[in-house]
């Protein structure tokens, strides 16, 4: 079994963050560990605060992961603060992985910004660089790249954009448009597009978090790049169709109806 690492923020209401990370992780017969960067207080409804670890902490939690334990792949989610990405770039530049899947988590669906405007340059400069992957929606991508997103060659534009900034692959969701769910991959040489269902339900919470921990299972389990996407846009789409109505706002996806429908727990 391969062991993945999620350094990201913690979700109360465990649809999104190092929750939806693990959960995901088991999903794909990972074994998941986490790093938290930030405590959040969310519900289905919104985000209405957040704490943040220290850098000191940050570090030190990465310490000790990678001083004991073999890591086969890195997702990176929530990074809100400059000292904080400091933090995990100079780790991982420290412990180099083989597969980083970073996803640049800015603005909660709600609206709240989870990434400070002020740490835009040192995500830019510091993490995207490490990317093995890149994983932007595209208001992430509008900010990453200045530029206006509304159609597949925006989308391939930005892609191109970002890939310069040191990115070694850029997989841009259009989840955003109005269209089907159409995805780019760019790996420098290549322009993929990936099509894909869209689902009439509103409960979609988490899933940025969830498609980029499929992907790092996937490269974990020894998948390209290629695949570990085809794959985790498979895995997510069948999270979203069977997604789940709790709460009051915008629900979770069921990162295990595909394990619960093979152990007879759920009949269609």
């Amino acid at each position: 079994m391969k062991n993945v690492l999620t350094i990201a923020g913690s979700d109360t209401c465990g649809g999104a963050g190092i929750q939806a990370d693990l959960k995901t992780f088991s999903a794909h017969g990972t074994y998941g560990m986490s790093v938290i960067t930030a405590v959040t207080v969310q519900n289905t409804q919104g985000v209405f605060g957040c704490q943040d670890i220290t850098p000191e902490i940050i570090s030190a939690q990465i310490d000790a992961i990678f001083t004991d334990i073999d890591v086969s792949a890195v997702k990176v989610g929530m990074v809100s603060q400059i000292e904080t990405i400091n933090a995990i770039a100079n780790k991982l530049e420290q412990y180099n992985p083989k597969n980083i899947v970073i996803d640049p988590v800015m603005i909660s669906k709600s609206g709240f910004d989870l990434l400070q405007p002020q740490a835009k340059d040192a995500l830019i400069n510091r993490l995207i660089p490490l990317a093995t992957v890149l994983t932007p929606n595209l208001p992430e991508a509008e900010v990453i790249t200045g530029m206006k997103i509304s159609t597949i060659e925006d989308m391939k534009d930005a892609a191109i954009k970002i890939h310069k900034m040191g990115a070694k692959n850029v997989f841009v969701k259009g989840g955003h448009l109005e269209n089907d769910a159409t995805d780019i991959l760019f790996d420098g040489k290549e322009m993929l597009i990936f099509n894909g269902k869209r689902f009439d339900t509103k409960n979609t919470h988490g899933t940025g978090c969830t498609i980029s921990s499929a992907i790092a299972s996937n490269l974990a389990n020894g998948l390209s790049v290629e695949n570990s996407i085809k794959n985790a846009k498979d895995y997510i789409s069948i999270a979203i169709e069977h997604s789940f109505s709790i709460g009051k706002g915008v629900g979770p996806t069921h990162h295990f109806y595909s394990l619960y429908k093979k152990a007879g727990m759920i009949n269609d």
